[in-house]
């Protein structure tokens, strides 16, 4: 983590401003010159909350303080009683954020230990794929992104990340789970910063970002409308939101895949990749070669986890999700792509 990233970091609970105590630091090659990160330390709010830096990230979801009490308790800090003052005045709410998050983190987690950074494509892109589409769903161009602060709210792996600061702009990647780790390692420059975080507790600073990006995770989240209210703040006036989600489709096979899941998303992650893996995978790779798609079994494997673990799967006509632009008095609002199974909507934030 570089150091200059505290600035936009907010405590995802109250919203309020950082201040780090930093345990250690290691170099890292940004822009070709050796950078001091650091590596290890606790970000503190003005009051109540903390969180841990692990492996150079700031982990900042709301369930830092519970997912990594043995970070804590190596650190010679209070965490016992820091841990039961929270409990004492925030009980409720953690343990709805717990109950909400938990299978979602175990099923993304599950599906991203399948990808291979250097082998695979993500969601049947390479990377000049992955960054134009990204340009399409923006409806930004190579130029257009230049010196744009860009907030992607749900980053995956975080390889587009990468690409797209290598257009100039500068990302702060979150996602809730720690899929984008090996993006991080392997990331070297200075315009892309990694964190952990929720949508629903966005830990950056309200009203600063060009462009606030959320491609496929509002539909992963318990309520699709109110996880777009709570990212919505984040986009600074004059500046661009793009959400992208999964519409309803009149498709006998795809309901039928739908109610499926919903019993078979709850059985043990383990379970569903070994019972999809001699069920669904062999009768997805031969259709998809018929049909001329080149997609390795990994990558077909990560498209059939991210359909069927998930606790959460929504889909939305697109006069809903204008609707919620508009409510919130968004203009040009407008559907930027479209394919057989979602679609990308975008609208610029007035007063």
């Amino acid at each position: 983590m570089q150091e200059s990233l505290i600035r936009l970091l907010r405590c995802p609970v109250t919203n309020t401003a950082l201040s780090g105590k930093f345990l250690k630091w290691s170099d890292k090659i940004l822009d070709g010159e050796k950078i001091s990160c650091i590596e290890e330390g606790i970000l503190y709010a003005t009051q109540d909350w903390y969180y841990p830096i692990i492996k150079g990230i700031p982990r900042l979801n709301v369930e830092a303080f519970i997912d990594h009490e043995d970070f804590f308790k190596d650190r010679a800090i209070d965490h016992e009683n820091l841990k039961a003052n929270l409990f004492k005045k925030y009980g409720a709410l953690i343990k709805e954020v717990v109950r909400k998050n938990k299978r979602t983190k175990e099923s993304f987690a599950k599906e991203w230990s399948v990808y291979n950074y250097d082998k695979d494509r993500t969601w049947d892109a390479d990377n000049e794929g992955m960054i134009g589409r990204f340009l399409k769903e923006t409806d930004e161009t190579d130029e257009s992104l230049k010196d744009k602060l860009i907030f992607d709210a749900g980053c995956g792996n975080g390889k587009l990340d990468i690409l797209i600061a290598e257009k100039d702009a500068t990302v702060i990647a979150m996602d809730l789970t720690d899929g984008f780790e090996e993006a991080y390692k392997r990331n070297h420059s200075s315009h892309v910063h990694f964190i952990q975080g929720d949508v629903q507790f966005p830990p950056v600073a309200f009203n600063s970002f060009d462009i606030v990006h959320c491609s496929g995770v509002l539909i992963h989240t318990n309520n699709a409308e109110f996880s777009f209210l709570r990212i919505e703040p984040c986009v600074k006036m004059n500046g661009k939101l793009s959400v992208w989600l999964y519409h309803p489709r009149k498709n006998m096979i795809h309901n039928l895949f739908n109610r499926i899941r919903k019993l078979t998303s709850k059985l043990p992650l383990n379970f569903q990749y070994y019972l999809y893996s001699v069920t669904i995978l062999p009768v997805s790779y031969c259709i998809k070669r018929l049909k001329g798609n080149k997609q390795n079994p990994r990558e077909m494997m990560v498209d059939i986890l991210d359909w069927f673990t998930p606790e959460f799967r929504s889909e939305h006509e697109h006069a809903e999700v204008e609707g919620w632009f508009t409510k919130r008095n968004y203009k040009n609002v407008r559907i930027t792509t479209t394919n057989v199974f979602g679609f990308n909507m975008t609208g610029e934030k007035y007063p």
